[in-house]
């Protein structure tokens, strides 16, 4: 079984992954980022919305959002999410390598390191096919990961983070000559501890502009963050945009 197919993972380390904090921050995000600023109305997929951090304040500014997530765990709870907010969202249990609905969206996002989780890049590649088969013409896609240069900056250094259960340990590994990234993520809660794998690809700016170019994209351009900022040595994140053309 692949690690992001395991529903214990996911419900055991919600509560680090998807914090109040985060939720916070997605709305603020959302609130702010011109990169995150659609038409009026726009049909916006996220893709892999885990609980909803950004579907329920999208949905509440407006725009007709359809979350995707292969975890049932995770859509049970952007369902109570959504319920709680008192937002109407359509929310869809399926594997990004597989979904596609023709033209449907105006809009499909990847956020918060979604991308790049299966072993085989061609995969990966198809994941952005999928998301160009879904676009209307004129559509953007933006995919949003931590590029190797900005993770050259830190990884390396383990981390703790305190979270509402317990205190998380953080170790990064860099596998395969800078291609692939394995963290181990360690929970401690009281007399509990819960550990976790998750290894993913790794992309500089140019391999992920490459990738949206090969997919069909056009007018790609990188971001350092989601002020719009460039892609530069003050990157704190590798956000990619691209337009379906036709």
């Amino acid at each position: 079984m692949a690690w992001y197919d395991d529903d214990d993972l996911w419900a055991g380390f919600a509560g680090a992954m998807f914090s109040r904090r985060r939720a916070a921050e997605a709305a603020e995000l959302v609130a702010k980022s011109p990169l995150l600023a659609f038409p009026a109305g726009a049909r916006v997929l996220d893709l892999c919305c885990g609980p909803a951090l950004h579907v329920v304040p999208l949905a509440q500014r407006g725009d007709r959002v359809t979350g995707v997530d292969l975890s049932e765990v995770m859509l049970a709870r952007a369902r109570e999410t959504c319920r709680e907010a008192g937002v109407d969202v359509r929310l869809v249990q399926a594997d990004m390598l597989d979904f596609a609905e023709d033209r449907a969206f105006d809009v499909v996002l990847n956020l918060y390191t979604s991308f790049g989780y299966f072993d085989d890049p061609a995969d990966n590649l198809r994941v952005l096919h999928n998301a160009h088969t879904s676009l209307d013409r004129g559509g953007t896609l933006l995919v949003d990961v931590l590029g190797k240069e900005v993770l050259a900056s830190w990884v390396g250094r383990p981390q703790a983070v305190d979270v509402d259960e317990g205190t998380v340990f953080m170790r990064d590994t860099i596998l395969d000559d800078w291609t692939r990234l394995r963290t181990e993520w360690t929970l401690v809660a009281g007399d509990t501890v819960r550990r976790a794998t998750i290894t993913s690809f790794l992309y500089s700016a140019a391999e992920l502009r490459a990738l949206f170019q090969q997919a069909g994209f056009t007018d790609v351009e990188c971001f350092g963050d989601f002020d719009g900022s460039p892609y530069d040595n003050h990157a704190r994140r590798l956000i990619v945009r691209g337009r379906r053309a036709d």
